[in-house]
């Protein structure tokens, strides 16, 4: 499975806007081996009852933005709601990648994921993703910003200063890590990778920021919710962290199933998130770092317009393998 990128960066300044263009649907297409009959850009379930799957344990993985081991924790109690919704054993899959993600559920190894904002149209083309939530605050809002950081005393300012220097990035999956910001940073500055600065990858979110808190890179694109957490949980502090860029709010984790899944068994997953109770939880106590505390309907076709808009900004195609 491969994800190319071509040099085509036109339109990035328009693709930023939250209007969908036709061109952006109509250039999605998933992978062969799905059908979407009904024009909702997901893989439909197979009508065929010997192509659905009914495991005896759902693989549920969350995006690699973190220390694994932390948040095996944090998704312990809702791991254990989902076992009594679905009657089901639900196991904890520690990911170090996104495209370790994608392809063991693309492989059948994994059910149930939380894919990043970039990993989204990647993991939904080539590897049957279907997304259905995301987490919001208790008013509903939802997302996270972009920003380009630096630490104090690096001689940079602005972002123009970071030409002649490296910017890291985290991977090439991820929007606030690398979409988004190579978007920007071309219809904004006039800013490419290469030819302007260096780019250096740290895999990451949290490598990209305790990279910057600790001298390692001089500047770095993240999203901030992953700071926030970072900071409320003593990893780094505000005063080595120097915040010189922000975009505008962008659709978080979605979290859905594997598209060959039982249509009950589908349901029964859809059920857990929906009447998981936050309150006093280890998921609560998390998120609520990032200012989360429910689960939230949403559709790929809409919350995910932008984000798609951002990938035919970059000239990003995908190519399944």
């Amino acid at each position: 499975m491969l994800l190319s990128f071509s040099s085509r960066t036109i339109g990035a300044a328009a693709a930023l806007s939250l209007g969908l263009s036709a061109a952006a649907n109509a250039d999605f297409m998933l992978d062969s081996r799905y059908q979407d009959t009904d024009g909702d850009l997901i893989a439909d379930i197979p009508t065929d009852p010997s192509q659905q799957i009914d495991p005896d344990t759902l693989i549920f993985a969350y995006t690699p933005v973190e220390d694994p081991a932390v948040y095996a924790k944090v998704w312990d109690g809702f791991l254990k709601h989902m076992e009594e919704v679905t009657g089901k054993k639900v196991q904890f899959f520690p990911v170090q990648s996104n495209a370790a993600q994608i392809e063991a559920m693309r492989a059948g190894r994994l059910h149930i994921a939380g894919f990043n904002t970039g990993s989204n149209p990647l993991a939904v083309a080539c590897a049957g993703f279907r997304p259905f939530t995301m987490m919001a605050s208790e008013d509903g809002s939802f997302g996270y910003e972009m920003e380009i950081i630096t630490y104090p005393g690096s001689g940079i300012e602005k972002v123009e200063d970071i030409k002649g220097g490296k910017l890291a990035f985290t991977s090439e999956t991820s929007n606030s890590g690398f979409k988004a910001p190579s978007a920007l940073l071309k219809s904004e500055y006039d800013m490419v990778a290469e030819r302007d600065f260096e780019p250096v990858f740290s895999g990451k979110h949290d490598n990209s920021i305790l990279g910057v808190a600790n001298k390692d890179y001089p500047a770095a694109a993240i999203a901030n919710s992953v700071l926030r957490r970072m900071i409320d949980r003593d990893v780094v502090k505000p005063e080595q962290i120097k915040s010189i860029y922000k975009s505008q709010t962008f659709p978080t984790t979605g979290y859905g199933i594997v598209y060959n899944l039982k249509p009950e068994l589908q349901d029964k997953i859809k059920e857990a998130f929906e009447t998981f109770e936050w309150e006093g939880t280890a998921l609560a106590e998390e998120f609520s770092k990032s200012g989360e505390a429910q689960f939230i309907p949403i559709t790929f076709k809409d919350n995910w317009a932008v984000i798609r808009q951002i990938d035919e900004a970059n000239g990003v195609s995908y190519d399944c393998q």
